[in-house]
């Protein structure tokens, strides 16, 4: 499908419009996304049916501070 040039490339411009600092998060969340993903689909062929979801995320709200003048 995707040849090593274009992998790559395709890397470049990530980092590139993500920032290398983001690229741990980015990560670390695609894999909470896949291994939840993984929990239902594993779930629903047990035909257990609907139930909580199997991830409890908490959002950190952050507060922007300006001055005015």
């Amino acid at each position: 499908m995707f040849g090593l040039s274009e992998i790559a490339i395709l890397l470049v411009v990530v980092v590139l419009v993500v920032g290398a600092r983001k690229l741990p998060e980015l990560a670390r969340n695609a894999g909470k996304a896949a291994r939840v993903l993984k929990a239902e689909a594993r779930e629903m062929k047990a035909g257990d049916g609907p139930r909580e979801p199997a991830a409890t995320y908490t959002v950190k709200e952050t507060r922007t501070v300006t001055e005015d003048r």
